[in-house]
């Protein structure tokens, strides 16, 4: 099934562009959402049914790459870069004992996965748009049941 993906590698570089203003507009910078679209896969949900049928972002990697983020945005705090989010969780020793016991200290990153996982599902309808408005839609939907 990645043969369908790599059908459309122009077709992304395009959306990419396009929906670089949807980012900027994000409380992501343009390094974490790289991380975020790295950590994301790409599936047709229904490819049998041309009624149904859609792309849908695969986000269960995104757990795992919530802590680079967190440092991603600290680094870009201290090169002046990026506001750094350390202050709105707290930080300091006892919020460190508290993660490494595992009592707290997750909502936002709970928080800002939700945000990630509706940002790409957005990239993943806007996709599928292009698609369709190129008449590329069909010919990929069948490329992935193969």
């Amino acid at each position: 099934m990645t043969d369908w993906t790599d059908s459309i590698v122009g077709d992304r570089m395009t959306v990419d562009r396009e929906f670089n203003d949807r980012v900027a507009a994000s409380d992501f910078t343009s390094q974490e959402w790289g991380l975020i679209m790295t950590a994301t896969e790409f599936e047709i949900e229904h490819p049998d049914d041309p009624e149904r049928a859609r792309i849908v972002a695969d986000t269960e990697k995104l757990p795992q790459i919530m802590p680079e983020l967190k440092n991603v945005r600290s680094q870009m705090a201290q090169m002046g870069g990026a506001p750094d989010d350390t202050s709105s969780s707290g930080g300091g020793l006892f919020d460190s004992i508290k993660g490494a016991l595992g009592l707290g200290g997750d909502g936002g990153d709970a928080e800002r996965q939700a945000d990630a996982e509706r940002l790409v599902q957005e990239y993943a309808d806007e996709l599928q748009r292009h698609l369709e408005s190129k008449g590329k839609w069909e010919r990929v939907r069948i490329a992935y049941q193969e």
